[in-house]
């Protein structure tokens, strides 16, 4: 059994900017993260109308992902066998303090499920597996700090296990107009060796 499995390639969403595998690919100076990821995500023509129906998380989780793995050269006819395993800190409480906004006027009470649907972190995994057609193991995991280490211990179990051919791992935090996307993909075949030292030095990319 292979136990080595390779980074192939990374993003990173803040600052402003967007990078892939550490090359900058796209810049903006909007300080409205709304304003701002939907200008990114019409200059990379993506065609998913749903996006703008979508939170903030994910669609900062989906864009992301989106750069990934439209280098991947996936068929969108068929099922794709990627795992996804994403982690923050806040989860969904930049939602949850809309849908609270929307229901503590008892006058005015109307909970908008447009906004409750989004209520879960793992709403963006569901947004990334419908477009991909990714219907292998995700997960989604609450942390004080990024924890390299257990994305790293995951990913390599799910391989080991053969339980997908590659897994879309990072970390995808949203407060406001406050951001860091950090997803990579690990597979098994590649270059740059998938350890705790290398997820930390393209996180910090």
């Amino acid at each position: 059994m292979n136990s080595k499995y390779y980074l192939s390639s990374f993003c990173n969403i803040k600052n402003n900017t967007i990078s892939l595998n550490g090359s900058k690919i796209y810049s903006d100076d909007n300080s409205d993260f709304l304003e701002f990821i939907k200008a990114a995500y019409k200059s990379f023509d993506t065609n998913y109308p749903k996006f703008f129906k979508m939170d903030a998380l994910s669609k900062l989780a989906f864009l992301a992902a989106d750069i990934l793995l439209k280098g991947e050269n996936l068929n969108a006819d068929e099922e794709n066998d990627i795992a996804i395993v994403f982690s923050n800190k806040a989860s969904s409480l930049d939602t949850d303090r809309k849908h609270q906004k929307s229901i503590e006027n008892k006058e005015d009470y109307y909970p908008s499920p447009a906004i409750f649907v989004y209520t879960l972190p793992n709403i963006c995994i569901g947004e990334i597996s419908i477009k991909y057609k990714l219907f292998s193991e995700n997960s989604f995991f609450i942390f004080d700090n990024f924890n390299a280490q257990h994305l790293l211990d995951y990913a390599h179990s799910l391989l080991a296990t053969e339980k997908t051919k590659k897994v879309l791992c990072g970390w995808v935090e949203l407060d406001g107009n406050q951001y860091d996307a950090y997803l990579y993909l690990v597979t098994k075949t590649g270059t740059i060796t998938h350890t705790k030292e290398n997820i930390i030095k393209f996180y910090n990319t």
